[in-house]
């Protein structure tokens, strides 16, 4: 293989374990800012979405901070006046989290239960300028874990959820042994055995229950909203799994009546993407369903503070989970609903309205940035809000705070989160400092945008992120994004991170190849049952168009990178771009698609993206099949797997390693037990990084085989 100067990345290895210092000193003597490592990746402080009062006076936020020799992690939290940006610590009970202003000086969060409660359970406090706590009260008692929570705007009505078999009409019902063994019995009418990293338990659902709340304590039983079990009646997850949270909920303004999001849970369950908005009003029996019209997916509900109206986001074609996301407002009264942005080709989502019911706030990937967007609900007009200085970025945890002015957060390459306030729809001021001082002292790099003619001689986006201020030449990585309906983004990743990467003396080259998201509909389109045509073919091209535009960059070092979909491109690469490049970085990629279709649980996805199920449509599975080109492999792999991944089951990984191996080609196989489709532990994190960066310097540093 070809040799080459020693990057960054044996600077970074040195100390991966270590406290990487503020400071360096080159040669000369003169302090230097340290390169970003791993370390730095796992143990930065993370900013919690903020909670702001009714008033838009104060602001509650939290700060995760992760110790970096024992990698425990432990959460501050601080109180924010906005007017005068004076600040305060704010001191929890032991094991408290998710606090929640309702109203403009009361919390409500979650905290271990005491006497006659198990788990954790709701509570609430007065919180006082100074961050102290007064007046604290449990507000819920059950023997059963509350998951979590959502109060009512005027606190008379409290939403909680947790896991409770179906035929429970209490939250802390009893449950029935299943059995005299650690066995579990699925039924073929059941439906999913088995979803992203658990086991389902049968019977068992994430459901919601409902209680008026009386000087903020539950006043009676609270009721299931989906009502009693019987033939026909809702049985299904709020929030809807795996990642479903508060954004599937929401309460009327009133507190009368609750929306919320649920897919219907039977043998149709993992080809469907049918979710339903429901409504359920205190005195109800059971649930009428909002948006049964609609075949395909219907979520974040948003009632109008003037109770008028239902925002919420719909797509048009069942089981496609990556359909555009249209602003649909249905009338209350009328029942009437029209779909507010169909002409606007973007793709929305985190639904937030203004106190007076005059404009929805919402974000939407768009070219590189997640900006957020002013949507008129009596015209549909949309106007994208100019809220920093240069990029916007990735824009997220909007919340209006009055009639024109929001809080929100905002991350970047370069940057973690931290939050901001806009006042007038003006460009917000920076109102944290969670992580930016400690990004500050460690050395910059730099991004470039760029774009090329790609497949079809279509416009297609990427960015290069490199150390700034290094003389000479620069490895390039070839990073490929999961999804495939994904992108990289101008953000923030505690995983996947362009900045680390760079700062071990590489230049960090992403693609937004067809089938990206935040181009339109078409273009994210464009991948359907194409996996290894034009998305090869644009980043073949993208690849080409770095080299040229940037002359630091050394071509002819060069390794490719890639998770989930860019795993599975790691491994088409393999049999189709062989000689490319000196090695490649496969992690949870799918390497036998017809091993995956028989073994992966949302079936929904490889039968929109394929056409149909692997019987109905074999040809086309096997024209992208990876196990196909494998005589074709030479370019050594590290391969890296998660046992509990049952998106992408750690199968792929065995089958594509003891393919390596057949045909002895350089390889290595990191396995964690522990770890689902991400590496989500602090500890796995530092030996992903470790791993990772150690194969990068094995080809193309001086060492290089």
């Amino acid at each position: 293989m070809r040799k080459a100067f020693k990057p960054l990345a044996l600077l970074a290895l040195s100390t991966a374990f270590l406290t990487t210092p503020a400071l360096a000193q080159d040669q000369s003597g003169v302090s230097t800012p340290a390169p970003m490592s791993a370390l730095d990746l796992v143990t930065i402080p993370r900013l919690g979405g903020p909670s702001v009062s009714a008033d838009g006076k104060r602001m509650l936020y939290s700060a995760t901070s992760t110790d970096e020799t024992s990698l425990a992690r432990s959460t501050d939290y601080r109180l924010k006046t906005l007017a005068t940006g004076e600040e305060v610590a704010v001191t929890l009970p032991e094991g408290a989290n998710l606090p929640v202003f309702v109203g403009n000086d009361r919390l409500y969060f979650l905290a271990p239960g005491e006497r006659g409660s198990t788990g954790m359970q709701v509570f609430t406090a007065i919180l006082r300028d100074n961050g102290s706590l007064d007046q604290t009260q449990q507000v819920t008692r059950y023997n059963r874990d509350v998951s979590g929570f959502e109060v009512s705007p005027q606190g008379s009505s409290l939403a909680i959820f947790g896991d409770v078999p179906r035929e429970c009409t209490q939250f802390d019902c009893a449950s029935e042994a299943a059995g005299p063994g650690s066995g579990m019995l699925f039924d073929a009418d059941d439906g999913f055995v088995r979803h992203w990293d658990s086991y389902e338990t049968p019977g068992t659902f994430s459901r919601v229950f409902v209680a008026p709340l009386k000087d903020s304590a539950t006043a009676g039983a609270a009721v299931a909203v989906d009502g009693p079990a019987a033939d026909g009646a809702l049985v299904g997850d709020t929030p809807l799994r795996p990642f479903g949270g508060l954004e599937d909920m929401a309460w009327s303004p009133d507190g009368s009546t609750l929306y919320f999001v649920a897919r219907q849970a039977d043998r149709s369950e993992p080809t469907s993407t049918n979710s339903d908005i429901y409504r359920f009003s205190m005195g109800d029996s059971a649930p009428s369903n909002l948006t049964d019209a609609n075949e395909a997916s219907d979520g974040s509900p948003a009632p109008s503070p003037d109770g008028k109206s239902l925002a919420y986001l719909a797509m048009a074609r069942p089981n496609y989970e990556s359909d555009r996301q249209v602003v649909m407002l249905r009338d209350l009264a009328t029942g009437k609903v029209r779909a507010l942005t169909q002409d606007f080709d973007r793709s929305f989502a985190s639904l937030a309205w203004t106190p007076d019911s005059r404009w929805i706030i919402a974000t939407a990937q768009s070219v590189l940035d997640t900006p957020a967007f002013r949507i008129d609900p009596r015209t549909g007009a949309v106007t994208e809000l100019d809220l920093v200085r240069g990029n916007e970025a990735h824009i997220g945890n909007v919340t209006p705070v009055g009639n024109k002015a929001l809080v929100y957060t905002r991350d970047s390459i370069a940057a973690p989160a931290e939050a901001y306030l806009s006042e007038g729809w003006s460009q917000g001021v920076q109102l944290t400092n969670v992580a930016t001082a400690r990004i500050a002292a460690l050395a910059p790099v730099e991004t470039r945008r760029f774009e090329f003619a790609g497949a079809g001689g279509d416009t297609v986006h990427g960015q290069i992120t490199k150390p700034s201020g290094v003389d000479g030449q620069i490895p390039a990585i070839l990073y490929v994004h999961g999804g495939p309906q994904g992108s990289f983004n101008d953000g923030w990743s505690s995983r996947w991170n362009p900045r680390v990467l760079a700062s071990q003396g590489y230049a960090v080259i992403s693609v937004d190849f067809h089938g990206s998201t935040g181009y339109g509909q078409a273009f994210t389109d464009a991948i359907n049952r194409d996996w290894g045509g034009k998305p090869l073919e644009d980043l073949q091209k993208g690849l080409a168009a770095a080299l040229a535009l940037d002359s630091q960059i050394d071509g002819e070092r060069a390794c490719a990178m890639g998770a989930s979909y860019g795993g599975y491109m790691m491994n088409w690469i393999e049999g189709n771009w062989p000689e490319r490049f000196d090695c490649l970085v496969q992690h949870d990629g799918l390497f036998d698609m017809r091993s995956f279709y028989y073994a992966t649980e949302e079936l929904w996805f490889p039968r929109w993206d394929f056409g149909g199920s692997y019987a109905q449509n074999s040809k086309l599975y096997e024209r992208w099949n990876p196990v196909n080109y494998v005589d074709n492999w030479q370019t050594p792999m590290l391969v890296v797997t998660g046992e509990k991944d049952y998106r992408v089951p750690s199968t792929q990984a065995f089958g594509a390693f003891t393919a390596l191996q057949e045909r002895d080609v350089p390889a290595q196989m990191l396995v964690f037990p522990d770890e689902n489709h991400w590496v989500l532990k602090p500890a796995n994190s530092l030996q992903w990084h470790d791993t990772v960066f150690t194969w990068l310097d094995r080809w193309l540093g001086d060492e290089g085989e």
